[in-house]
């Protein structure tokens, strides 16, 4: 079910994607009427294809467009990979608190190598810092932490790169606007033959890099604050499961009162 719901979160974005950039380049597609001498009836407007706007906008749509292709690439690859349930395995949680509290640390260890996740590795990373028979509690909370950073710092990265392209993207349709203002300015200057439509195409270019770049980073930033928000939750979720773990190494006692987390994606 949170699939499908994420699922139609992806299609809306999508669409609004498709809703924004379809009328956007039929709006910027239409040509004034062209009239002849012998015949003063107008012979209607002249469109082009959306494939026609695209290329119209320059070499900077090059990049604009790999930008969009990496978009919607991290955005499916998120949904994939930050599966509250993989990542925290709260199947597991109770044999691993079990195994802690009776103080079997290599049956624990093995278990977490056998089914990698963030709650698995973390719980190793901590328990590799016994390295006798005696447990020092605040040693094994430091390899504990210590290996959540580390798995904090791996994930949000495939999450800030949605960041980062919904802040290049107006930089490099903005880049284009100017190109495209700088030789609609040449063409009026310089008085090239055709100037007004030369010119117009110039505008043209620079509005549609402009349109793009904005059109690229709204749902990336969007899906950014999204994933953001919901992996902070999963990484909360994670330390009041570290912290009960690390009272049953401690005590010996079992809680009995772990949550199961709910069947979702972030």
């Amino acid at each position: 079910m949170k699939f499908k719901m994420n699922a139609m979160v992806v299609v809306l974005f999508m669409g609004m994607l498709l809703f924004t950039i379809i009328p956007m380049a039929n709006t910027f597609a239409q040509d004034a009427p062209v009239a002849t001498a012998t015949d003063a009836k107008p012979t209607g407007p002249k469109t082009k294809t959306f494939l026609d706007m695209i290329l119209s906008g320059g070499p900077f749509m090059i990049p604009l467009g790999m930008c969009s292709v990496a978009v919607v690439a991290l955005v499916i690859r998120n949904f994939m990979i930050f599966n509250r349930n993989k990542l925290l395995r709260p199947d597991l949680l109770a044999q691993i608190e079990q195994l802690m509290a009776e103080g079997d640390i290599h049956s624990c260890m093995e278990l977490c190598r056998s089914y990698p996740s963030i709650l698995t590795i973390v719980v190793e990373g901590g328990l590799e810092r016994i390295v006798t028979d005696e447990i020092n509690p605040e040693t094994v909370k430091q390899g504990f932490e210590q290996a959540g950073r580390s798995q904090m710092t791996r994930y949000i990265k495939a999450i800030n790169y949605l960041s980062n392209i919904g802040a290049v993207s107006p930089m490099l349709g903005l880049l284009g606007t100017v190109s495209g203002m700088i030789k609609a300015f040449q063409n009026l200057s310089l008085g090239a033959a055709g100037g007004g439509d030369a010119i117009a195409g110039n505008i043209g270019e620079a509005l549609m890099t402009t349109a793009t770049g904005l059109v690229i980073a709204i749902p990336a930033m969007l899906f950014y604050f999204y994933f953001k928000n919901n992996f902070a939750e999963t990484m909360s979720i994670l330390g009041q499961y570290i912290g009960k773990l690390s009272n049953a190494l401690e005590t010996g006692a079992v809680s009995g009162n772990i949550a199961t987390v709910e069947n979702r994606e972030v």
